[in-house]
């Protein structure tokens, strides 16, 4: 697995990041992930549920498609994941079955995370699977995206 130093991971979440400005460009919840294996980037995400019209198109889901058809294999063992907000049930149990090694987000989820906000299944002995996970990386600046897209969603709907 990819050893990172703390340097390392700024580089790659802030490559998360312009990919979350990426989405909340197009109208999308600010969130940006990607795939790293022996320091290279392979796959890229943002979230796209609504211009997808699909429920499972979040940024770590598009990343580890992304990853998946580069490396032509769904399992990406030793690879880290990048994201900049806190993995969701669904995104954990993608992440879990693709056997990422490692996930490193930014911005805790204390609605929907699932990596120790909500629950923690990062840390449930009863799955066969256990990433090793990093949360806070560029947190500031993670949750400041996020909070300034909904800000200005509630300035649009209030208007309306």
């Amino acid at each position: 697995m990819d050893e990172r130093t703390d340097e390392q991971d700024d580089v790659f979440m802030r490559e998360a990041l312009a990919l979350a400005r990426e989405a909340g460009s197009v109208d999308e919840v600010p969130v940006g992930a990607v795939v790293v294996i022996d320091g290279e980037i392979v796959g890229r995400g943002f979230n796209q549920p609504i211009r997808r019209h699909d429920p499972t198109a979040h940024a770590e889901v598009m990343a580890l498609r992304d990853a998946a058809a580069r490396v032509g294999n769904y399992r990406l063992p030793g690879s880290t994941l990048y994201v900049t907000l806190e993995p969701c049930v669904m995104c954990s149990g993608a992440i879990m079955h693709a056997r990422v090694g490692r996930v490193v987000f930014g911005a805790t989820d204390p609605k929907t995370g699932a990596a120790g906000s909500v629950v923690d299944l990062y840390s449930e002995a009863r799955l066969n699977h256990h990433a090793d996970i990093v949360g806070g990386v560029l947190a500031d600046e993670c949750g400041a995206l996020l909070s300034a897209f909904f800000a200005a969603r509630r300035a649009r709907t209030a208007v309306a």
